[in-house]
């Protein structure tokens, strides 16, 4: 039994909430099913929108699903929530990413 099975196993349960959801776009992430993680980390935001984590991982997963517009209105998105909530480190990390994403674009 894989983690990944483990935590699938309490969606929809008394543990479900955006911490479990994030796990499971975690875990699809180290798989690299970049769709699935996208997935699971948009439910992780929409269960808990300040989840800065969360934004930093839907980022990654939708830009290595392909969709670089999609990653980069996450992380714009995800810099704005960490620096409300004082997420510094968080937000710093989107900002270099995002930059990366709209340099590739510019070229």
């Amino acid at each position: 039994m894989s983690m990944l099975d483990n935590l699938l196993k309490l969606l929809d349960g008394p543990r479900d909430g955006a911490m479990l959801r994030f796990g499971i776009a975690n875990e699809y992430a180290h798989l690299q099913d970049w769709p699935q993680a996208a997935n699971y980390a948009r439910q992780a935001v929409t269960k808990q929108h300040d989840f800065s984590a969360a934004w930093k991982l839907l980022g990654k997963a939708l830009l290595n699903a392909g969709d670089a517009a999609a990653a980069l209105a996450a992380y714009h998105e995800g810099i704005a929530i960490a620096e409300a909530k004082g997420d510094i480190q968080a937000a710093k990390e989107m900002k270099v990413f995002a930059r990366r994403i709209e340099k590739a674009q510019g070229e």
